[in-house]
């Protein structure tokens, strides 16, 4: 086996400890990015949904506002979103380079599409479930708690899933600005050296890895929906 890998991936394998270390930062930057944008996108989502006309407290300006930020930051193509924000990176992060200065482009490219999916998942809520907590005298956050995100947790889910792997396809591209991770990995052997099985490489693990997610997203859903 070994001595197939070192046939078929030469470049990978005597560049191995790098290749490792750039599979943990793509990790490192799908787990944290991933997590704040998670919370990011659910307080998006919500706001958006209640202050909507005909929600639990609709309000024109909030939701204008949120609304079209959203579709204004989801319009920019990532590349150009992340090129774009390396100054306003550096100042908050002190480097543009790196798993450090990846992550703040990461999740602001990310959270307005997050967002919209949140709010499509908690759209799907049966309507008479908000009139019978409302007949019940629940309060606006146990609404929004008991009945908005427990019966969407699925949905949730699922969108969470989908978010993740184009945070993974983010990660990679990223790489470009110099972002590390797998991309930067892929980049600077992969195309700027014409080592084609470092891509190749690059991509049978990318694949793998949203195969996981996708294998344990199906997974939770099937749980939670029982």
């Amino acid at each position: 086996m070994l001595n197939l890998l070192n046939l078929w991936f030469p470049n990978v394998m005597s560049r191995l400890p790098e290749f490792f270390d750039s599979f943990v930062q793509t990790i490192i930057m799908v787990a944290i990015a991933g997590l704040i944008s998670f919370v990011l996108a659910v307080i998006l989502g919500v706001a958006v949904t209640i202050t909507k006309p005909g929600g639990l407290r609709p309000n024109k300006v909030v939701f204008n506002v949120i609304d079209k930020l959203i579709n204004l930051f989801r319009s920019i193509p990532f590349i150009i979103l992340a090129a774009s924000l390396v100054p306003v990176t550096r100042f908050i992060v002190g480097t543009a380079i790196g798993t450090k200065g990846a992550l703040f482009p990461l999740v602001v490219g990310i959270t307005p599409f997050f967002a919209r999916q949140i709010q499509s998942a908690l759209a799907g809520i049966d309507s008479r479930l908000i009139e019978a907590a409302q007949a019940m005298g629940m309060s606006l956050p146990e609404i929004i708690w008991r009945v908005y995100l427990r019966e969407a947790i699925p949905s949730i889910i699922r969108v969470s899933v989908i978010t993740l792997v184009s945070l993974i396809d983010m990660t990679a591209v990223v790489g470009v600005v110099g972002g590390g991770g797998l991309g930067d990995f892929a980049i600077r052997y992969g195309y700027q050296r014409y080592m084609m099985d470092v891509t190749i490489a690059t991509i049978i693990v990318l694949v793998l890895l949203v195969g996981l997610v996708e294998l344990i997203g199906r997974l939770l859903v099937e749980i939670t929906e029982h």
